[in-house]
């Protein structure tokens, strides 16, 4: 093993799981750089000295995904090739006791509220000052913006609560100021982010804020895109609806979990809410605003899930005709409500309703696509890859969601401009288009 290294520390932060802890990574950075710190995220050829895990531990593929990550650098540390290792986050606020004793070789473990004492051992102090103070990782003309932490929902398969903690809301001039700060580094885009963005407000305002805070968002100079992610359908503040309508800036798209539509396993989920509710619910979104995009995610493989309930599933879905949708197979999750439960559907049985709910949603997405041929979109183009320039519309969020493709051969696009396009071709998930 080499000696300790003898030039200045370097700090490579590696982010796993979603966009939350992106955030979280992000701050993180924002306090290190504040205090002097040369810090660098998911450094290519591994430089840092000094690694800080931010995981996930919201279901078995991103535990696996958390587990595999501290042990590859836990075994970089006993080669000598990395100096200290330490673990924040999901995983570790869930599983510390358990990961201590697993995966010694870590220097230390950290929750999702222990920021300041992970700087402390990083030789940092917590600025609390730095409201706003972000080394972001996204391209430079987006950004997520985290607007409250944990949730107080008691959903059955759910485990954030025993990671993330009670729902708060951060206050709407905090999250002004952080939008301010972020259109001066030339941020256009925002997305909203929570564990539950329905809640917002109703811990420090006794109300559901969330329009209250878009009106806020609108003002700020710079910001041309606001895009919501996580709402919950339980208690929605339908007046965002009015918002989204009347505000251009408040994209025409809302990301909404909505899980299942069965009844009896909505019950048993503790989602408080109907078939009927729901599906309500859908058809006032596209009453307020007719040309919403709506994305949503569904568990199939719930313990108890009857192949009649899965049928119903997928009836509605091509009924519902989503614009955006995703599938995931139930996680049976210790500590959560559904843990008491039998997780009696096969693994294989999951596997083929992921896949059949998910060739539904190809042809709807495809009919869907072939409707905007021959239409105009303004789109934020993200990246280059390849022959490519890769956008986005209004109704699409990064990573998820549908791509606007140019040829890069034929044009030139600068990324991070808004640019109108006409669509001339689509396929399920991807629109070609030219620059007008």
């Amino acid at each position: 093993m080499r000696t300790k290294s003898i030039k200045k520390n370097k700090i490579n932060v590696v982010t796993l799981g979603c966009s939350k802890n992106i955030y979280d990574s992000e701050v993180l950075m924002g306090q290190l750089k504040a205090n002097g710190k040369e810090v660098v995220h998911e450094a290519i050829e591994d430089d840092g000295n000094i690694v800080v895990i931010n995981t996930c531990g919201f279901i078995g593929k991103a535990k696996e995904e958390s587990i595999d990550t501290i042990l590859h650098y836990a075994q970089k540390k006993e080669a000598g090739e990395v100096d200290k290792v330490f673990v924040t986050g999901c995983l570790s606020e869930r599983y510390k006791t358990d990961l201590e004793k697993e995966i010694t070789n870590v220097d230390q473990y950290f929750g999702t509220h222990d920021l300041p004492n992970l700087l402390k051992v990083l030789e940092a102090d917590y600025k609390h000052e730095l409201i706003g103070e972000r080394l972001t990782t996204t391209p430079q003309h987006y950004a997520y913006l985290k607007i409250a932490e944990g949730c107080d929902r008691p959903c059955s398969f759910c485990a954030i609560p025993l990671m993330r903690g009670k729902h708060k809301s951060t206050p709407i001039e905090d999250i002004v100021l952080e939008a301010q700060k972020l259109a001066q580094k030339g941020i256009k885009e925002i997305m909203l982010i929570a564990q539950d963005l329905t809640y917002y407000g109703l811990d420090i305002y006794k109300k559901r804020a969330l329009a209250d805070l878009l009106k806020k968002l609108v003002t700020v100079d710079g910001i041309e895109w606001i895009r919501l992610h996580y709402a919950f359908p339980t208690g929605f503040p339908t007046d965002v609806l009015t918002v989204m309508k009347n505000e251009p800036k408040v994209c025409n798209y809302l990301d909404i979990p909505l899980q299942h539509i069965n009844s009896e396993i909505l019950k048993s989920m503790k989602r408080g809410t109907t078939y009927q509710k729901t599906t309500d619910l859908i058809h006032k979104f596209r009453e307020v605003v007719p040309n919403m995009a709506i994305r949503t995610t569904l568990i199939v493989g719930y313990p108890g899930e009857t192949e009649a309930q899965f049928q119903e599933l997928k009836n509605w879905v091509e009924q519902m005709r989503f614009e955006r949708l995703g599938v995931f197979e139930y996680s049976h999750e210790e500590n959560t409500g559904a843990y008491a439960l039998t997780d009696d559907v096969p693994a294989d049985v999951k596997f083929r309703r992921v896949n059949e709910i998910m060739e539904v949603q190809s042809q709807i997405s495809w009919e869907l696509n072939q409707e905007k041929i021959g239409k105009t979109f303004t789109c934020l183009f993200d990246r280059k890859d390849g022959e490519y320039y890769y956008g986005r519309t209004e109704f699409d969020s990064p990573d998820v969601d549908n791509d606007v493709l140019v040829d890069a051969t034929k044009h030139y696009i600068k990324l991070g401009e808004f640019i109108d396009v006409k669509i001339f071709d689509a396929g399920d998930f991807d629109l070609y288009a030219e620059p007008i």
